[in-house]
């Protein structure tokens, strides 16, 4: 039996519900499937903001479970040949890595990804 330790993090922030119907345990087992590489429509965009003036590359739009984009960004990353991490949902590459991110994904399937 393979229980989950339940947080406020892992509630969403929920702390209290009125909803006499309310189960919390259908909301826990909610399982994303991770949509096909074709099916992807990633946006790749440069940003700058709140990080001391340093470039970074974003790619968003990601539909999957966390540890395909865990796995996606590690590759990302490997392939750049630059540091980043994989946070809400965004996998942040360090350095302006567009034009590279663009050609791997296009290369590996995702061929809905645009640069922004």
């Amino acid at each position: 039996m393979n229980k989950k330790k339940i947080t406020l993090n892992s509630l969403g922030g929920l702390v209290y519900s009125t909803n006499p119907d309310f189960k919390l345990e259908e909301t826990i087992n909610e399982v994303t499937e991770t949509l096909l590489p074709s099916q992807q429509k990633l946006k790749i965009l440069l940003d700058k903001k709140q990080r001391a003036g340093k470039k970074v590359t974003l790619i968003e739009g990601f539909i999957g479970s966390q540890s395909d984009l865990e796995e996606l960004g590690k590759k990302l990353k490997s392939f750049c040949g630059t540091g980043g991490s994989v946070k809400d949902g965004e996998i942040i590459i360090q350095g302006d890595n567009k034009d590279k991110v663009l050609q791997w994904l296009q290369k590996n399937g995702y061929l809905s990804s645009k640069k922004v």
